[in-house]
């Protein structure tokens, strides 16, 4: 009996992945004269899948190929994308062309890996759409060339549910995968996105990056930092140490964190990976911090067994406590920093509610 799948673990595939297979079923179809049906593949990984062929148009001169994305059980924008690849003959032998069309991004900054004014689509996928097309293509390249159009309908209005425009990529969505292959609820492409958002930061000659743990924080700082480029600002999530990490590799000086009460105390207590399923809030900290800025033994002690850092908060502001509590709180964060970055950065800590109102400003 074969076991059954457990929910949220299928693979899928990458808008990389895809492109090439487009790509190459698009070439065959040029090169003979026949499309396929479905078209094997080698990911970057080496790894090689057969993708069906949604649709198709071919003619003399053209071949148009559609590869529906499948991101398996990872909530990817991208899922169900239409990653299609126009195909041309060139007259220089040997020639693959790799071009951009409607729906893939543009580089508008440094930092990315490609080019300024080159299309979103990233190195190792550039390569693995490249060699596939050079598999089956390696006859004709010897006197001619071939161009080769990625598009993706409705690209842009996927886009506007990533990073991109932070980034600096315009106009559609990025063309990614390192191996080819999705893994359901990967964190993974969010940690690359964080580093290679303080990276952008670094090549637009910014010395401050403002990572915030979410889209309120986010908000939250951008109001109260006016004066910085949007390039300062990176959604870190839960990943505060890959940001430090590649902060320090391209020499950023000064770190400003925004962030609310659950996850500054896990940063307090030493987490630099600071998601949920780990290690929860150690409310006993808490307790002590609460001790400290004038709050009884019985308060204490209900701090310490309750849940959350935000009871910590709701119960000392009941005992306007909650200022004198944060701003501990916060320098708690900045002490359990400097302490793993030893005098590498400046810190400020901008600390929000659940509204997204100003509780500390802590430098």
């Amino acid at each position: 009996m074969t076991p059954k799948k457990i929910k949220g673990t299928r693979k899928g595939f990458s808008t990389g992945a895809c492109s090439a297979a487009a790509a190459r079923a698009a070439t065959i179809g040029l090169i003979t004269g026949v499309m396929p049906d479905k078209v094997e593949t080698e990911l970057p990984n080496g790894a090689v899948v057969n993708f069906l062929v949604y649709s198709h148009q071919l003619s003399a001169s053209h071949a148009q190929v559609v590869i529906v994305k499948d991101a398996g059980d990872d909530p990817d924008c991208t899922h169900g994308a239409h990653l299609t690849a126009d195909v041309r003959f060139l007259p220089e032998a040997g020639t693959v062309l790799l071009k951009g069309g409607a729906g893939v991004g543009t580089i508008t900054m440094r930092g990315l890996g490609i080019e300024v004014g080159e299309p979103a689509i990233n190195p190792v996928p550039r390569k693995n759409i490249i060699v596939n097309v050079q598999a089956v293509a390696q006859e004709l390249l010897l006197t001619q060339g071939l161009e080769i159009t990625i598009s993706v309908p409705d690209g842009e209005k996927m886009a506007k549910k990533t990073l991109n425009d932070r980034l600096g990529i315009i106009g559609g969505i990025s063309i990614l995968g390192t191996t080819g292959i999705v893994h359901p609820y990967s964190t993974a492409a969010f940690r690359a996105s964080v580093v290679q958002g303080v990276e952008v930061a670094a090549n637009q000659d910014q010395t401050t990056v403002v990572l915030t743990t979410g889209g309120r924080t986010e908000k939250f700082t951008i109001r109260e930092l006016p004066d910085l480029t949007s390039a300062c600002f990176v959604q870190m999530g839960d990943f505060l140490g890959p940001a430090l990490d590649s902060a320090k590799a391209v020499g950023i000086q000064h770190i400003i964190i925004g962030g609310m009460v659950g996850k500054l105390s896990k940063i307090a207590q030493g987490e630099i990976i600071t998601h949920a399923r780990r290690n929860p809030v150690n409310t006993k900290l808490l307790a002590e911090m609460a001790k400290e800025v004038g709050a009884d033994s019985s308060v204490c002690q209900e701090i310490e067994q309750g849940e959350t850092a935000r009871f910590a908060g709701e119960r000392l502001a009941e005992l306007n406590l909650e200022s004198a509590f944060y701003r501990l709180l916060c320098s708690r964060v900045v002490a359990t920093l400097e302490a793993r970055y030893p005098k590498l950065f400046t810190y400020r800590i901008l600390m929000c509610d659940f509204e997204g109102g100003k509780l500390v400003d802590y430098y």
